[in-house]
C-alpha cells in the first residue's frame, strides 16, 4: 500500500509540475534591435512552439523589451492574445526591416490582428511603445535580422 501511495504522489507531483510549466512564461535568447535612436531587447521566437507561446502568462515586461517572431518565409501573419495578460502593440515587418503595419491588441482577447501584406517578422512591444516613439508604417528597424539585406 505504501508503494501505491508513493507512486500516486509522484504522479500528482509530475502533473502539477507540468501544469505549472504550461502557465510559466517562456524565456528566450534576446538580441538588440533599433528603431531610430531607440534600442530594443527582443527575445527571439523562431520555432513553432516558441511562436505559439509568445508572451503568454507574463505579468509585466520592461519598457524597451519585446519579442521578435521570425517565420521561415513571408506570408500573411495573424496574432491573437489568448493567455496574454499584457496589452501589446505588434509591428508586422517586411524582410528588409520596414514596418508594414502596427496593431494594438487587448489582453486575453482572441480577435485576430493580421499583417497588411506577407511578412517574415512581427515585433510585440508594450502597448503604445511604437506610437510614443513615432514608429509607424514605413519606418525601418535595424539589427541582426536585417543587417545583411
Amino acid at each position: 500500500m505504501t508503494c501505491i501511495k508513493a507512486i500516486a504522489s509522484a504522479v500528482l507531483y509530475l502533473a502539477a509540475t507540468a501544469a505549472y510549466a504550461q502557465d510559466a512564461p517562456q524565456q528566450l535568447r534576446s538580441i538588440p534591435l533599433t528603431a531610430g535612436m531607440h534600442v530594443i531587447q527582443a527575445e527571439v521566437a523562431i520555432s513553432p512552439q516558441e511562436r505559439a507561446t509568445g508572451l503568454m502568462h507574463r505579468k509585466s515586461m520592461p519598457a524597451n523589451n519585446g519579442m521578435l517572431f521570425v517565420f521561415e518565409e513571408a506570408n500573411p501573419q495573424c496574432f491573437w492574445m489568448k493567455n496574454t495578460l499584457l496589452p501589446l502593440s505588434i509591428a508586422f515587418i517586411a524582410e528588409d526591416g520596414t514596418v508594414v503595419n502596427i496593431a494594438d491588441m487587448k489582453p486575453m482577447d482572441e480577435t485576430s490582428h493580421c499583417s497588411a501584406k506577407p511578412v517574415r517578422y512581427a515585433l510585440e512591444m508594450n502597448q503604445g511603445w511604437f506610437a510614443k516613439r513615432g514608429i509607424k508604417a514605413g519606418s525601418k528597424l535595424g539589427g541582426q535580422p536585417w543587417a545583411a539585406r
